[in-house]
């Protein structure tokens, strides 16, 4: 039994998919940075220099001047502004991986053989059979 794990830990499908879940979470940990550093700071600039990590209604009834304050506390909250920040950074990963899969589906449609020409003796019993149906 433990030589048959091993033999299924070592196959190539599951070491695949390892090295596919290492570089996805790399991934996302990059597109994560994109849209906190690069992304959402134009936008906030654009609507009145909102911080969108920073926006959080406060469920103990107490005002806090910002996210970090109100963690300092210990305070519950619904943390909306975080939560817009992962969905951007999830639509953004979500059209990079389908950008992806449809560069890699055209990819094997054109690797895709054409159908091969009939044979030559296939043709011939054709424009036989079309002669003979014109006679008539």
């Amino acid at each position: 039994m433990i030589e048959d794990f091993k033999k299924f830990l070592m196959g190539g499908n599951v070491v695949d998919m390892a090295v596919g879940f290492m570089f996805g979470a790399a991934f996302a940990t990059v597109v994560k940075s994109f849209v906190e550093n690069i992304v959402m700071p134009p936008v906030g600039k654009l609507m009145a220099d909102v911080n969108f990590g920073d926006l959080f209604i406060s469920l103990d009834g107490k005002s806090y001047a910002s996210l970090a304050a109100l963690e300092e506390a210990g305070a519950p909250a619904i943390k909306y502004g975080t939560f817009i920040n992962d969905m951007i950074g999830f639509i953004i990963l979500g059209f990079i991986i389908f950008l992806g899969v449809r560069k890699i589906t055209a990819m094997q449609k054109k690797e895709e053989e054409a159908p091969a020409a009939p044979a030559e003796d296939i043709v011939l019993l054709t424009e036989i059979r079309d002669a003979m149906v014109k006679k008539k």
